[in-house]
Order: structure tokens, then C-alpha cells, then sequence
């Protein structure tokens, strides 16, 4: 079925729910009008609707290839790249002194999330790069920004980010890739990466590879870490492709999903690379790119969500079965636990695209302000995103099998792509287990103060329209005080204990925060009408589970460990 851009839900999130406002206020996005967002969110829901969605079976069908060393991508997928720089949608966020738009990250991930939806495979390569311009602007040397940033933001060069090996997956203070300094100040890069998205393609000048690796005295772990660009063609002074740098494409990986997008084994043998950042500091200039990257990801995950329920939607709309209950319908929309399953698929995405934007926004006022408080909001929603939105994207693009019954199993419905593609969306860019022990880890180091914050605001809200939406702020504001509990006596635990209930806390998080959001969509509708409607399905169906995740919170690590490996095994 074709894809339809949510552009009304979009709209009514910027204007209405996440606090949108406050961005185009302040002074560095000042041009970011209401009437420039609508033009740029218009403008690239046509481009996914018309040019990058009938891609999206091409590239499960025809999956890029390796021949002679050079990855064929899928039929389309070099006309498409194209009409994404084109428009010059690589560079939305990018620094207009080296030639980008300049426009908040809040409208970059709309953008994202729509050309996820249409072609996620695709959508992987923009935003490599988008992670690495982003890197290269506040890390790079002014050489290797004016050298870099231009041609990747142009769309003639592209992106990735190198960090996994076979022996160092999640613990990446544990790779072995070398880094001899040469004569002429460059490095001789050395090792093996695996997992890299998108380590070359057919429709591009040049790929470039933000490389971490040991520099001979470094010491161990990740404060030993350098973090290097190794361009696949080693370019001139004025930006023209040379000779072939010394590093190849060794394989490509099969995969569940994500069939277009070419996963790959890159070894470097002496490769030609150049310093980014400085000595031993690769992961605090990576990080960078990472934390771009795991909001881009959550975005992903809600894409696939609104593709795949738009998906189920047209096929339980025109299906036919059985008796229903609903006058007038002879669909299968009509019975209850279809119409159940809709209702709740449509209001988890609604909750995870409320919590990406709101983590957006934040993003986009800590840069243009400075405030420290803004910077520990977007530092405190970025893991809740990046979980959430993925985990979202799984669990409606399920649904949305169920609803397809029989058909669902059938490939050729297009039903079980939309699962298979998104499933890795919760193991890279950090496992959505890494992302739970960071929420409650490193930015819990504060105390709590930021989620404390953030909760504090819910309850307010909550509290202040208990008159006209008694049974909604209610629920929601006792959620809201129950996770305030759970957060105390969690920051008061040692860290294992932490870590053993990090994904129900950072789920029952997500939960409230999507409560709060419907809360807010409901108040702004005014009436009684579908977004209420909705609230209430949010409020009344999903968010109790925030009970039953914050007593499993509380358990701590120790009942773990109680099973011996031998228990385990038996």
C-alpha cells in the first residue's frame, strides 16, 4: 500500500505538545518559522511518498551485493540517494558556513522519521552522515572541516562510523585496531571493523570512514582510544578523489532484515587516516556521532511503527470476515481485538514520536541556549527515545502481522518486512539494554535532579486539569508519583542493583511520558474528540503497566544471581 506522511500529527505535536515554540526564539533558529517548517516537512513528505516508498520492497528483494570488491546497491536505490541530496536533505542540520540548512534537529528527525517509514534501508545512509558531519563540526581540524563537511553535506561524499570488531562488540574499550603515526602527521590505520552500515555503495564519489583506533602508548580501555578519518579515495587539496586508500570491503553480512542496506566487514591495512580530535579522546568525539545517531535510531523505530500501522490499517479496513459488532462495518476493523490492537498500535507510535520530538527539542534549546538544564533534559530523554521509539517500532510492526492473520506469515504482503527490518533497530547504536543502564547509570549521576525535573512537570500538568479530565490526570499524576518513588529508591542502590532493573524502569518511564503527552494532546484538542479518545486508550490500557515494571524495579539484582550457571543450564 502506499505511504501517507503524517504531517497532520506532526503538526499538531510541534504546535501543541512538546514545546516546539521555544526553538525558532531563540537566536540560532531564529528562521525556523512555522511557515519554513511546513514548507520543508511538505516538501520531504512528497519526496517519501512519491520517490523513496516504492523503494522499500526493491531493496528487500534485490539485496546489495558484492562483485569484485564493489557493493551493488538495489535497483532504484542510486536514483533515490540522488533525490535525497537533491533536495539537500543529507544537510538539514548542518552548519550553513560549510553549506548545510541549519534548521533544528526537532524538524531533522521529522524528516527522518518519514524517510524511515518509506525506505529504512535507504534512510541508514543519510544518516551516517548527518552523525558524522555533526562530529566533524565540533571536533575536526578547520583542514579537515573545509576539506569533509562540504562534500558530505553535498551529498557527494558519504559517511559511516567504525567502532565494533569480533572481540569487542558492546565493550568497545576492548579493540585492537592500530594506529602508527607517519611522517608526514598521518596515521597508518590497521585492523579489522565489522557491522558497518553502508561501508560502501555504487552512487557515491567517496565514503568516509570515522575510524576508532590504539595509537602505540595508549593506554587500555576506552580512554586509550583515537579516533581517526580514513577516506576510501584519499583526496587532494581541493577536494578531488585520488588513489585508493588501503582498506577494502572483505564481506557482507546476511541478514534478518534491512536487506538493502549493505552491512559489511571492512578490513584496514595501513590505511591513510588523519587525526580527529584530540590524542586518546576518540570516544568523547564518537560520542558525538553516537548520541546523533540514537535519537536517529528511536526515529527509525518510529517510522517503521507508522508504516507498519498504516500497512495493517488499509488491510483491516478492506478485509472481510466474519460478523462484527460495529453497525454498518463488515470488516475485520470492526471486531474488538482488532480494533484493540489498531487503537493500541496507533497510540504507542503517537507516545514514542511525542517522546523523540520532546528529546529533540530539548537537543535543539540546550545548543541555542547553553542551559545546562536543557543539556541534562536532552542527555535524560536520548536513552528513553532510543529504547522506546525501537521497541515500538517491534511491537506495532507485530501487531501488525496479527492483524494480516495467515497473510501476515506470507512475504508477499509486505507485512513481516516492516519486523524483520526494524528488529536490529534496538541492538545498534548501544543494545537497548546498554541504553536502560546508561538511563539509570551515568545519568542518574545527578541524583536523579534531571528526571526528577521532568517528573515534576508531568505532575503539574496532571494536577492542574484533574477537574476536566478527572479519570486521565488522575491516573497519569499517581504514574508520575509512583515513578518518583521508584526513582528515589533507585539512586539510592549501588549500581548492580541499578542495572538488574534498568529496562522495566526505563519502560515504565516511557510509559508515563507517553501518558503525559496524550495528557497534553487531549488538553489541546479541547473536546471530546479522537485525541482524547486516544488519551484515554494510552492512559487507561498501556499505562498500568508502569505498576508491574517498577515492582520488578525494586527487586534488585540479588534474586538474579540466586539461579547458579549450573541452575541455568540444568
Amino acid at each position: 500500500m502506499p505511504y501517507s506522511a503524517p504531517l497532520a500529527d506532526f503538526r499538531f505535536l510541534l504546535d501543541h505538545v512538546v514545546g516546539f515554540q521555544n526553538v525558532p526564539q531563540t537566536e540560532l533558529f531564529a528562521e525556523a518559522t512555522p511557515e519554513t517548517v511546513e514548507a520543508v516537512l511538505s516538501e520531504a513528505a512528497k519526496l517519501c511518498e512519491t520517490v523513496l516508498a516504492p523503494l522499500q520492497r526493491a531493496g528487500d528483494l534485490h539485496p546489495s551485493r558484492l562483485e569484485n570488491g564493489v557493493v551493488r546497491t538495489p535497483p532504484g536505490f542510486a536514483e533515490g540517494y540522488r533525490a535525497i541530496v537533491d533536495g539537500g536533505w543529507v544537510s538539514i542540520a548542518a552548519n550553513p558556513e560549510h553549506g548545510g540548512m541549519g534548521l533544528p534537529m526537532t524538524v531533522t528527525s521529522a524528516v527522518n522519521e518519514m524517510m524511515g517509514s518509506a525506505c529504512l534501508a535507504l534512510q541508514l545512509n543519510p544518516l551516517m552522515t548527518q552523525g558524522q558531519i555533526e562530529a566533524l563540526e565540533h571536533h575536526a581540524s578547520d583542514e579537515i572541516k573545509a576539506l569533509y563537511i562540504p562534500k558530505l553535506i553535498s551529498g557527494e561524499w558519504c559517511g559511516t562510523m567504525n567502532l565494533t570488531e569480533p572481540q569487542a562488540g558492546s565493550d568497545v574499550g576492548a579493540l585492537r585496531t592500530k594506529a602508527e603515526p607517519m611522517a608526514d602527521g598521518t596515521y597508518a590505520i590497521t585492523g579489522q571493523k565489522i557491522y558497518i552500515t553502508w561501508a560502501d555503495n555504487d552512487f557515491s564519489e567517496n565514503v568516509c570512514h570515522l575510524v576508532l583506533a590504539r595509537l602505540p602508548d595508549a593506554g587500555p580501555g576506552t580512554k586509550g582510544i583515537s579516533l581517526f578519518m580514513v577516506p576510501k579515495l584519499i583526496p587532494d587539496a581541493n577536494g578531488n578523489p585520488g588513489p585508493r586508500n588501503s582498506l577494502s570491503v572483505v564481506s557482507l553480512e546476511h541478514k534478518l532484515g534491512l536487506h538493502g542496506s549493505p552491512t559489511a566487514v571492512m578490513q584496514y591495512d595501513g590505511a591513510k587516516g588523519w587525526l580527529i580530535g584530540e590524542e586518546h579522546k576518540g570516544m568523547a568525539a564518537m560520542f558525538t556521532m553516537m548520541n546523533n545517531a540514537r535519537l536517529g535510531v528511536g526515529v527509525q523505530g518510529v517510522g517503521i511503527a507508522e508504516a507498519a500501522y498504516q500497512h495493517a490499517l488499509a488491510y483491516a479496513m478492506d478485509r472481510k470476515q466474519g460478523k462484527t459488532a460495529m453497525e454498518g462495518s463488515s470488516s475485520i476493523a470492526g471486531h474488538a481485538d482488532v480494533r484493540r490492537m489498531l487503537a493500541l498500535m496507533k497510540a504507542e507510535t503517537f507516545s514514542a514520536r511525542a517522546i523523540s520530538l520532546a528529546c529533540a527539542v530539548a537537543i535543539d534549546m540546550g545548543r541555542a541556549t547553553g542551559s545546562p538544564e536543557w543539556q541534562a533534559r536532552a542527555a535524560l530523554l536520548t536513552p528513553i527515545c532510543k529504547a522506546f521509539g525501537t521497541d515500538t517500532g517491534i511491537e506495532v510492526a507485530n501487531m501488525g502481522i496479527q492483524i494480516h492473520g495467515g497473510m501476515g506469515f506470507i512475504e508477499e504482503t509486505g507485512a513481516a518486512q516492516f519486523l524483520r527490518d526494524v528488529r536490529v533497530t534496538t541492538i545498534y547504536e548501544g543494545t537497548n539494554g546498554i541504553q536502560a543502564m546508561d538511563l539509570v547509570g551515568r545519568k542518574m549521576m545527578d541524583g536523579g535532579e534531571a528526571a526528577f525535573r521532568l517528573i515534576e512537570e508531568i505532575e503539574q500538568t496532571a494536577h492542574g486539569v484533574r477537574a476536566q479530565y478527572p479519570n486521565i490526570a488522575t491516573a497519569t499524576w499517581n504514574a508520575a508519583e509512583s515513578l518518583r518513588e521508584a526513582t528515589e529508591w533507585l539512586v539510592a542502590q549501588d549500581m548492580n542493583d541499578r542495572f538488574a532493573g534498568a529496562v522495566p524502569y526505563l519502560k515504565a518511564f516511557a510509559r508515563v511520558l507517553g501518558a503525559h503527552f496524550h495528557l497534553r494532546a487531549a488538553i489541546a484538542e479541547g473536546v471530546d474528540g479522537p485525541r482524547t479518545a486516544l488519551a484515554r486508550i494510552a492512559i487507561k490500557r498501556l499505562l498500568p503497566e508502569h505498576a508491574g515494571l517498577l515492582a520488578q524495579v525494586r527487586e534488585g539484582a540479588a534474586g538474579l544471581y540466586a539461579l547458579s550457571d549450573e541452575d541455568l543450564a540444568a
